[in-house]
């Protein structure tokens, strides 16, 4: 199977030895909402996009379509309030199944153990707290996923969506982690923090792994996905970043606000969070995968943020962002780039959107352009070539580039939608 490790530069991850850029799809509600064909071919689609990761909710993920497989993990008279006390052993059986077929076709599970609202004192059991888990069971519970997943060599993430703004609902959290520490010590582990969030307890953070942030569905709020890694890397320790939720395709903005968010969105959140220090993996997520929407089911009553009406699963697994994210891994291990570093005091051009960084070496700088426009550097680039990549035609330009009063200005490339622009430097 094999496991995933962080590399010794502590900036990026390692399967099997090998770098491994970590690219996650987000499947939230897998365990609770997805028969096992449908299981099947939503793996072979995914992995022929060029995902290697799934993000997956251990637990009925409070704001996920209706289901129809009638599995949960603890007794339940409705499908919405659990009785801790009486774990269901069917549920476990078939998300091992669920596991095993998903390692088998190369995927690493990234499972959570406690989202937000069976956490006593977050943002979600403020809204509703009639699944709050007894605090005595979360060690048993842990015990139980632990004992169920840790064959498949899976990423455990700690928390889902959460804040830490109480002891108490810190206390449920490093009850959690020590668990996985003591009966997982050799699994990657991670917190997933709410959106816009940069805040994780010493306690916590001095075992994790590596970080992880959300820059979210909020629509006037997509800045967070470079300012969240910049934040993160100056408050702690220099572990691997990725952006485990940047907005997700066709969803529609937090809070029910109209619009939705486009391919060209999700693109945008992706390069920004990578060039910004969150090279290590970024995730894709796509508004009916993710919670498993069938036609002809229910809504949950249970809302969470509020967002408009998903599209089915069959339509959202055909959305195109999700071969733009593959484009993405596909051109990390082509370059062979295994870490970024954040170049943005290079640009001149007025606009924060464009974002840049270089390899370590500085042969290779990346920029990310949401608009075509003459890009000018505070740098003399005198010998480089330049090339252009076309992120939503998957064209390719080549443009030139000059010195003028010390600084390099790169031509304007064709292209009328974002583009990734790369300069080689000859040094």
């Amino acid at each position: 199977m094999g496991k995933l490790t962080v590399n010794e530069n502590r900036n990026g991850f390692l399967k099997d030895g090998k770098p491994f850029f970590y690219l996650a799809d987000t499947v939230w509600s897998a365990f609770t909402n997805i028969t096992m064909d449908e299981w099947k071919y939503y793996l072979k689609k995914r992995r022929e996009q060029g995902f290697n990761v799934l993000q997956i909710n251990t637990m009925p993920q409070w704001d996920r379509c209706m289901s129809d497989t009638g599995l949960y993990p603890f007794a339940t008279e409705d499908g919405q309030k659990f009785d801790f006390t009486k774990p269901d052993a069917a549920f476990y059986e078939n998300a091992r199944r669920m596991c095993e077929e998903a390692v088998r076709e190369g995927f690493t599970p990234a499972l959570v153990v406690l989202w937000l609202n069976f956490v006593p004192d977050t943002w979600g059991s403020k809204i509703t707290d009639i699944n709050v888990m007894p605090k005595e069971l979360v060690q048993p519970y842990t015990e139980r996923i632990v004992e169920t997943f840790d064959e498949f060599d899976p990423v455990y993430f700690v928390s889902g969506d959460t804040d830490f703004e109480t002891e108490e609902a810190v206390s449920y959290y490093r009850t959690a982690l020590d668990v996985l520490r003591k009966k997982s010590p050799d699994s990657l582990k991670t917190c997933h923090i709410r959106r816009g969030y940069d805040v994780i307890p010493d306690e916590l953070a001095d075992g994790l792994d590596f970080y992880v942030f959300q820059s979210g569905h909020n629509r006037d709020a997509q800045d967070m996905a470079y300012i969240l890694p910049q934040k993160l890397q100056e408050k702690y320790a220099k572990k691997p970043l990725v952006n485990a939720e940047p907005c997700y395709e066709q969803m529609g903005y937090s809070r029910n606000l109209y619009g939705r968010f486009t391919a060209e969105d999700i693109r945008k959140a992706a390069w920004h969070s990578i060039l910004s220090g969150a090279s290590a993996g970024v995730t894709y997520g796509a508004h009916g995968i993710w919670n498993w929407m069938k036609t002809g089911k229910p809504a949950n009553p249970m809302l969470g943020e509020g967002f408009d009406t998903a599209f089915t699963c069959q339509q959202a697994l055909e959305f195109p962002g999700a071969w733009d994210y593959g484009f993405i891994r596909d051109y990390m291990e082509q370059k062979c780039i295994t870490q970024l570093i954040p170049a943005q005091q290079l640009v001149l051009n007025k606009s924060p959107e464009i974002r840049a960084a270089h390899t370590p070496d500085k042969k290779l700088y990346l920029i990310y352009i949401p608009r075509v426009t003459k890009i000018v550097l505070d740098t003399k680039f005198e010998d480089a070539a330049v090339r252009v990549y076309d992120l939503d035609g998957r064209r390719t330009a080549r443009c030139g580039l000059s010195v003028q009063n010390g600084h390099t200005v790169v031509d304007m490339h064709p292209f009328q939608k974002d583009a990734l622009m790369e300069i080689t430097v000859t040094i």
